[in-house]
């Protein structure tokens, strides 16, 4: 099972951005799936989550400006972000619980490599 993490870049503040995390393998199912980001010097922590059937939460910090969205069709998850301030700049990582098939419904985690998001003052 391998998570890519894609769409980072460098953007001005106010702008926008939107994270793409592909899951592919021996995928039989993906539940909850998170957005972690880490910042220079500073400990990874927790963005977004979102469910298997889409519910939502988000860390204080990015509420309103952030949105979690997924297609289980297509393996995918999303973080649509705008509204951008220079604190968003970190490394975005996606997390996923996934079952492989065979697993007999039990999930792993695994993470995406992250992409880097750079928001100028």
């Amino acid at each position: 099972v391998q998570l890519q993490a894609f769409g980072g870049g460098l953007v001005q503040a106010g702008g926008s951005l939107t994270l793409s995390c592909a899951a592919s393998g021996n995928i039989f199912e993906i539940n909850t799936m998170h957005w972690y980001r880490q910042a220079p010097g500073k400990q990874r922590e927790l963005v977004a989550i979102i469910t298997s059937g889409g519910n939502t939460n988000y860390a204080d910090s990015v509420k309103g400006r952030f949105t979690a969205s997924r297609d289980n069709a297509k393996k995918m998850v999303y973080l649509q972000m705008n509204s951008l301030k220079p604190e968003d700049t970190a490394v975005y990582y996606c997390n996923a619980a996934v079952v492989e098939i065979g697993a007999f419904s039990r999930e792993r985690p695994y993470w995406g490599q992250g992409t880097q998001v750079t928001v100028s003052s």
